[in-house]
Formats: structure tokens, C-alpha cells, sequence
């Protein structure tokens, strides 16, 4: 099994919900990177992963779907210096800790993860994508699991039709009907998530759905009869939509399956670092524990 890491989820987790008067000696928080840490090393404890690999955000305002729309993402603040600092000690503490990580500057974390999936899969494993972002839902195929580490929720390929109202293939087209607020993506307007599912789950498609539109008129669902009209009039923002939140899977890095093995530790190496932060023993002790394991 390849775990596969959606970071931000987990940076921002710990930014939000730790207190930010943790600084190292120079005054700068510290307390993303501590509850980055933290989680990184409990997954490892208690998975003992012998493939691990983290995805990270590099840049969220140059990247291939702001050439598509210029608007997409538009509507989030720019992270703050304070926390661009700590994500790229996130990155520097998942090299002292052994695990693969990576970004790009012209894709995102959720494309890495596709990318890292398919070659994984290719090589006869199975995944495990560990995030909350249902986005990342459309990755997974028959063996594979979705988990929800901060909720403690893990889906097979099987259940994510209930958790999500649709199956995994589904999801970018499912997405590209409702529109994403989050990432400022429109959709179809007047479609929300039970018409979405309804007409997916009908059509499988948004190419059998535009196929069909007549059809659409007769699901049962509110406001059926003006489905044909308002999916006619919104066919460009719908495929348009769907090309934002289709996961790429052939993002041009060099990685292969191989490249995922956890390694040891450098006890030395995350001391120092951890030293520098100013966070005790902790993280360093964590670290030993975390060389002393055997993948399962």
C-alpha cells in the first residue's frame, strides 16, 4: 500500500487550531510546522508505511487552471508570509524524517497525488489517499482507500458513492455541475449536489448528459422539466468547470513507485532542526521510536 498525503489539509489544520505564540528563538511561529509534525509522525507510528510520499501546494496563483480561468482560486487570500515560512519547513522536516515529498510550481498537491497514484498503480499497488478534500475522491479505483485522518474515517471505493453522492469517476463531473465555491469554480446554475448526483447517476456522464438532454426533464428530481434549458444554456461553463476539477495524472516529475520507500530517519539532520525550532524533545524522540519500525 502507497500512502499518499495531501499537506495543506494538515498545515492549515494545525495553523488554525494550535496556538500561534509557539516561536522559535528568532520569534517566528512555529506551530503549523509542530502540528504538521506531529500528525506526519502518528501516521507513521501507527501505519508503518513502507511507501509514503507528501504533496504540497507551491504555488497557488501560476499554475495551469489559472491559464484556463484567470478567476480560479481568485476569491482566497494570500497565505501569509508567516505561513509560507512554515510550509517549506514542513517540506525540509518530511526530508530529515525519511519521506518523499513534493511539489511543483505549475501544478497542484491534488495532481502530485494523481500522478504518484498512477505510477503506484501501474506497479501492482494499491493507495491510500490521506486527506479531507473530496476533490481527491476521483482518484480511487477498486482496493484503494480514501482516509479522513483527522475525522479518523477511512472509505474503500465502495462506500465513497455514500459518503459523496457519487462514485470516484464521477466526482470531476459531479464538481463541474455544482461548481466548487472553495476553489471559485461556477457551475451549472440551479444544479446543486442532489440534481448533480441524480443526473450522474443517470447519464454516468456530462457527455451522456448533453447527449440526453431531453431525458433530463423526466428525472425525479425539483425543478426536472427546466433541466434541459438550463444545462443547454451552461454547456460551456459545465465542461469548463469540469477541466478545473479533473485531477491530473501525468504531472512531468521523475518519481516512480520506487521512489516512495520510507527511509530512516536522520536523527542528527531533525535534531538540529528541531533544536532550531525550539521544540524540545519531543519530535526528536518520536523520530527514534519511528527508526526503530519495521514497515508492515
Amino acid at each position: 500500500m502507497v500512502y499518499l498525503v495531501d499537506a495543506s489539509v494538515y498545515v492549515f489544520r494545525a495553523w488554525f487550531s494550535l496556538p500561534p505564540d509557539m516561536r522559535d528563538g528568532d520569534g517566528n511561529p512555529t506551530h503549523a510546522l509542530f502540528g504538521f509534525a506531529r500528525f506526519l509522525g502518528d501516521l507513521i507510528e501507527r501505519r508503518r508505511p513502507e511507501y509514503l510520499a507528501v504533496a504540497f501546494d507551491e504555488s497557488l496563483d501560476g499554475g495551469f487552471r489559472q491559464e484556463l480561468f484567470p478567476a480560479y482560486k481568485a476569491n482566497r487570500e494570500p497565505a501569509p508570509a508567516e505561513l509560507k515560512r512554515q510550509f517549506a519547513l514542513c517540506r525540509e522536516y518530511c526530508r530529515h524524517l525519511g519521506v518523499a515529498e513534493f511539489a511543483h510550481a505549475r501544478f497542484e498537491a491534488d495532481d502530485l497525488i494523481g500522478t504518484l497514484a498512477a505510477r503506484a498503480r501501474a506497479a501492482g499497488l494499491r493507495v491510500t489517499v490521506v486527506s479531507r478534500d473530496k476533490d481527491l475522491s476521483q482518484l480511487l479505483g477498486p482496493g484503494d482507500v480514501y482516509w479522513d485522518y483527522s475525522d479518523a474515517n477511512e472509505y474503500r471505493y465502495d462506500d465513497l458513492a455514500g459518503r459523496f453522492g457519487v462514485a470516484p469517476p464521477r466526482m470531476a463531473d459531479y464538481l463541474a455541475l455544482t461548481g466548487d465555491s472553495v476553489d471559485n469554480i461556477p457551475g451549472v446554475p440551479g444544479v446543486g449536489p442532489k440534481t448533480a448526483a441524480a443526473l450522474l447517476n443517470a447519464f454516468d456522464s456530462l457527455e451522456a448528459i448533453y447527449a440526453n438532454l431531453p431525458a433530463t426533464a423526466t428525472l425525479p428530481v425539483r425543478g426536472a422539466p427546466r433541466l434541459p434549458e438550463r444545462l443547454a444554456a451552461h454547456r460551456d461553463t459545465a465542461f469548463r468547470a469540469r477541466a478545473l476539477t479533473r485531477i491530473c495524472c501525468e504531472v512531468p516529475v521523475a518519481a516512480q513507485h520506487h521512489d516512495l520507500l520510507r527511509r530512516a530517519p536522520d536523527l542528527d539532520a531533525l535534531g538540529a532542526f528541531c533544536s532550531r525550532q525550539g521544540f524540545g524533545l519531543m519530535l526528536p524522540r518520536q523520530a527514534e521510536r519511528i527508526a526503530g519500525l519495521r514497515a508492515a
